[in-house]
């Protein structure tokens, strides 16, 4: 497991979004490095037009957050993370401590928690240990539904205040699905989205509805729904064949493309669950670049931000952006690793 030694102050942590600190939606910095020459440059996201050229694909995840957080009383909050079927979900039990929560370690198979409006939780069997939970959910009508009238959107400590659900989606969210924000598409507007397509970048949408994270575990990713539709294969098939870059935005988009490509690089249309682990040992197939937020010093993407950069560049990039002081997490800043 990929590991970079450095202590995240917590300054360093966005602490809200870049609105509150009086900057539009992609005005947040962008760090970009470049794997052919090791260079770095400091730039803003409105810069991304002028980073990218004619015939480049960026692949979107269009999934759209969900309010998957319920209250449950007595302190426990019910984190909502994938949708399994049949009224069964993967499920956190949080609990509170002070402004924020901490994972629940006091679940018991069978242990029923009510939930607001009459709905109700009831723990199957632990999937991941003192953490995640099968669970059977009766809200008494469609789970989203229920989440939208109750819940909020999932936040951590570095997050002090709740924002409304708002802040929590991407220009790309048509389907909602996503226990948590893919944020690395958070920066981008509908005017940057213009100027991307005016200057010759095309987009490439799939969909990967991202369960919960593991702030404190850093565990490995989990089987997460997906989909890669036709139109997206077939796009990016052309792109490499005519010298096209594929650059993912999101670890979300290289899982779920990732998932749909062969050994020889070509891209097929697929859905269904992946369980795919990028690491440096599997390599990537068709990505050729990744724009993703910073992550923390043990956080499991680091491997594939290390598959996608190599080692060197993925060390002096994070060692620069902490010497100047980009901004971490959902709402902060981010980095473009280019081929």
């Amino acid at each position: 497991m990929t590991v970079i030694e450095f202590t995240l102050p917590a300054e360093l942590e966005a602490h809200e979004p870049p609105e509150a600190r009086g900057l539009a939606r992609d005005g947040v910095r962008l760090l970009v490095g470049e794997v052919s020459t090791g260079a770095t440059a400091h730039r803003r996201f409105t810069d991304l037009p002028r980073l990218l050229r004619a015939g480049d694909v960026l692949v979107v995840n269009t999934s759209g957050t969900l309010p998957a957080a319920v209250a449950t009383g007595g302190g426990l909050t019910v984190h909502f993370s994938n949708e399994l079927g049949r009224g069964e979900w993967l499920v956190e039990l949080r609990q509170a401590e002070g402004k924020a929560t901490r994972p629940y370690d006091g679940g018991v198979a069978g242990q029923r928690y009510p939930l607001p409006g009459g709905g109700s939780v009831r723990l199957r069997e632990e999937y991941s240990r003192g953490r995640l939970w099968t669970a059977t959910v009766d809200t008494g009508g469609p789970v989203q539904s229920y989440l939208r009238a109750y819940g909020q959107p999932i936040r951590y400590a570095y997050v002090p205040r709740p924002w409304p659900l708002s802040y929590y989606q991407t220009v790309f969210a048509t389907e909602p699905g996503s226990a948590e924000m893919p944020s690395a598409a958070r920066p981008f507007s509908e005017r940057v989205v213009t100027r991307l397509v005016a200057a010759g970048v095309q987009f490439a949408p799939v969909l990967l509805h991202t369960g919960v994270a593991s702030p404190e575990a850093h565990e490995r990713p989990y089987p997460e729904r997906f989909d890669v539709p036709e139109t997206t294969a077939r796009l990016v098939t052309q792109a490499r064949a005519g010298g096209g870059r594929v650059i993912a935005v999101g670890t979300t988009a290289v899982r779920a493309l990732e998932t749909a490509a062969t050994a020889g690089g070509v891209v097929a249309a697929a859905s269904g669950w992946t369980e795919l682990v990028v690491t440096p040992e599997r390599g990537v197939r068709v990505v050729d670049g990744l724009l993703t937020g910073f992550h923390e010093p043990r956080a499991s993407h680091l491997d594939l931000l290390e598959t996608v950069a190599g080692r060197p560049l993925l060390d002096r990039v994070y060692a620069e952006a902490i010497e100047s002081r980009y901004l971490w997490h959902e709402f902060g800043d981010v980095n473009l690793i280019l081929p």
